[in-house]
């Protein structure tokens, strides 16, 4: 009788660890599905929160400076280029007698005689190309209103952009300045390109003008 009785202990024992273990892997389940819920509703609320507005890296808001500036020389340097060609032009128009003759209606009328047309001719390609070099150096110099928004960088719309800079200073606004760089570069850049624009057509016109300065003094 006693092998039967420490059998019956032994099956009980068995049915109590299976059990057990059972209920532990219910647990850790449970557990694991908890944590899984509690990382799923973090990351929505991470998800939901506004993102972080990072201030712009030093390295794009120098590169804008750097636009800023070689725009600006660019724009300066058209400018010494058209005083060039018109002291240049308005040289050879003054000290030379061909130069003088060319402007002069008697030249043409009267002094020269008619058995000369290829003088005649010259003179007055000479003319158009100086006038044509000489108003393309004035149009680089004059002032230019553009379409475009302007920015706090120019002189003379600072008045109405005052208030927005004290605005972006109070709410702390990282991209204000990094704006301010880029829409003044735009404008720059546009100013450059028609200032060059002239100043590419007057150089132009220069070249012809000596050239048939040259010429004319030849075959006079």
């Amino acid at each position: 009788m006693q092998p039967k009785y420490k059998v019956k202990i032994v099956f009980a024992v068995d049915v109590d660890l299976r059990q057990w273990l059972l209920n532990q892997t219910f647990l850790r389940r449970g557990h694991m599905e908890s944590v899984k819920r509690r990382r799923l509703k973090a990351t929505e609320v991470v998800e939901a929160l506004p993102a972080p507005k990072l201030e712009a890296p030093a390295a794009y808001l120098d590169l804008a400076k750097k636009a800023n500036d070689v725009f600006y020389d660019q724009i300066r340097l058209a400018d010494q280029k058209a005083a060039y060609i018109f002291t240049l032009l308005l040289a050879v128009m003054i000290t030379s007698v061909e130069g003088k003759e060319a402007f002069r209606m008697q030249y043409y009328l009267q002094d020269k005689p008619v058995d000369d047309p290829i003088a005649v001719a010259v003179s007055i390609l000479l003319a158009i190309a100086a006038v044509v070099s000489l108003v393309s150096a004035i149009f680089v110099v004059l002032p230019r209103k553009l379409r475009t928004s302007s920015t706090s960088l120019f002189w003379g719309t600072w008045s109405a952009h005052r208030q927005k800079f004290q605005e972006a200073l109070a709410a702390r606004d990282p991209d204000f300045v990094l704006n301010e760089y880029l829409g003044n570069a735009d404008n720059l850049a546009t100013i450059a390109r028609s200032k060059y624009r002239y100043v590419t057509i007057a150089f132009r016109g220069l070249v012809v003008t000596v050239l048939l300065w040259v010429l004319l003094l030849l075959i006079s």
